[in-house]
């Protein structure tokens, strides 16, 4: 069973934490986590370019000249595609980019992404955060003992903590995160990851399901 320094949000050593090591310390399997990542960023896609057809540009309901007898070539409507103004022929439509792979493959590469960040020494665990109201410069003030300062940061707590949310929501590149929605882009788009020693049992308790 791997284990983790235990830290305080002042940067003191309080403990160790012992981890699952069927989710923190598993075989990395990188085709997974590669399939899990381009799903969750295809879901994200809006889909919504849209061009008109024929049938749905305006005008062009009357056959511009009659078919014989102009010396011109034959035309039916002035929607065609191959008049200015006219329709687009195969041209995006709304749709949904979205993949749908198994809760299996994707708890697997969420597991392997946090293995990742254990074996890097990306994953720093606190015993907790204590902000009685927002403070932006309190949160600075953790960063910095907990060596995350000026880093993309994932913070993950076990439940919402509005607090800590407004606290940190104005510092770049700071995410505040529910250990119930930890997912495989959020944990390897991160330079570090902050996690409270509550919120590593509700993250276990997903993965495990």
């Amino acid at each position: 069973m791997p284990e983790l320094t235990l830290f305080d949000t002042e940067g003191n050593q309080v403990g160790e934490v012992g981890l699952n090591q069927d989710i923190f310390d598993i075989e990395i399997n990188e085709h997974v986590v590669h399939e899990a990542v381009t799903a969750q960023l295809a879901a994200k896609r809006a889909g919504t370019a849209s061009t008109k057809t024929r049938g749905e540009v305006r005008g062009g309901g009357r056959k511009p000249w009659r078919q014989k007898g102009t010396g011109r070539a034959r035309h039916g409507s002035i929607r065609s595609p191959i008049w200015v103004g006219g329709g687009t022929t195969f041209g995006p439509q709304p749709r949904d980019y979205s993949k749908d792979i198994p809760k299996k493959v994707k708890k697997l590469a969420v597991k392997s992404a946090l293995t990742a960040k254990v074996r890097d020494g990306e994953l720093t665990v606190v015993d907790g955060f204590d902000f009685d109201k927002p403070k932006t410069k309190q949160m600075v003030k953790v960063l910095e003992v907990l060596d995350a300062k000026d880093k993309k940061v994932l913070v993950i707590t076990d439940e919402k903590d509005d607090d800590l949310y407004k606290s940190a929501r104005n510092i770049p590149d700071v995410k505040v995160l529910l250990g119930s929605a930890v997912n495989v882009y959020d944990v390897l788009d991160n330079e570090q990851i902050i996690i409270t020693e509550e919120a590593i049992k509700k993250v276990e308790e997903v993965l495990d399901k």
